[in-house]
């Protein structure tokens, strides 16, 4: 055996970030996401595809609360080169049930983009709502960005964008060495430069409230990223919140559900 990071050969690293292969039912559960997210975009289809840039997935559905309110912007997971944010819809659920607005981003996924141009298009798009989302009564100065798994990573790379209070990671990726050297380097083709300058373990950390967020029946790598950048984040304002029972998958109920863990988390930020 060659160990190439932190004592796993090939094999191991890449089942050590393998999520769909590490939950049984995850194709099922997404096919939930997909049932669940198509029946609240019937019931909240007024602002759906708002185009922020030229791409094809440059592209935000904006969930409007009934009455003016904060802004929790949420971007999609997939390893950067996966899924779409259609799939997520549901998870507005929650926090629309709190008078707050939820806006889904699209981007561009690897290999068409690099992960440099995807941190890009996400803070584009991110500037755009902060021009714009007043239009529908978002409140662009009490903005929280949340993301889910590589949506992590970018909720930790967009938190100092302008009108942005703070942020909720799920399930994030926050050092990218052990991407880089795992078969989802494939399609995202990171340099060593990009590793260095797109790490959120390795950049300066933000001064504003984060709450870092994962299921304690996730991957161990999983767990231990966000744990790692917690520990990193220390003294700062935020919290680590391990969610008991949950996986990769399942720990996004908590964001979907009026009462959930991670619902809750949004509101505190927020100031609800």
């Amino acid at each position: 055996m060659t160990a190439i990071y932190r004592d796993m050969d090939q094999t191991a690293l890449d089942a050590g970030y393998n999520n769909t292969l590490a939950v049984s039912d995850s194709a099922a559960l997404l096919q939930d996401f997909d049932e669940r997210s198509a029946a609240l975009r019937i019931a909240h289809g007024e602002h759906l595809d708002l185009r922020y840039g030229p791409a094809p997935r440059n592209r935000i559905d904006y969930f409007a609360a009934e009455k003016p309110g904060p802004l929790l912007i949420f971007i999609h997971g997939g390893y950067w080169q996966m899924r779409a944010k259609e799939t997520f819809s549901f998870l507005a659920a929650g926090p629309l049930a709190h008078g707050i607005h939820v806006a889904m981003i699209g981007y561009t996924l690897a290999p068409d983009a690099t992960l440099t141009e995807i941190v890009a298009e996400v803070r584009t798009a991110i500037a755009w709502l902060k021009n714009n989302a007043a239009e529908f009564a978002g409140d662009t100065e009490r903005m929280v960005v949340s993301g889910w798994s590589a949506g992590g990573h970018l909720t930790a790379m967009c938190l100092d964008e302008p009108g942005v209070i703070g942020g909720v990671a799920i399930s994030g990726i926050y050092d990218l060495k052990p991407v880089r050297l795992s078969y989802l380097n494939d399609k995202l083709r990171l340099s060593d430069e990009e590793e260095s300058a797109l790490s959120p373990l390795h950049l300066p950390l933000s001064e504003k409230p984060l709450t870092i967020t994962y299921g304690t029946g996730e991957l161990p790598e999983l767990q231990r990223q966000s744990e790692q950048y917690g520990e990193a984040r220390r003294g700062l304002p935020g919290e680590v919140l391990p969610l008991p029972q949950h996986n990769h998958f399942t720990i996004l109920n908590e964001l979907a559900a009026v009462d959930g863990a991670i619902t809750r988390a949004v509101c505190k930020i927020a100031g609800i």
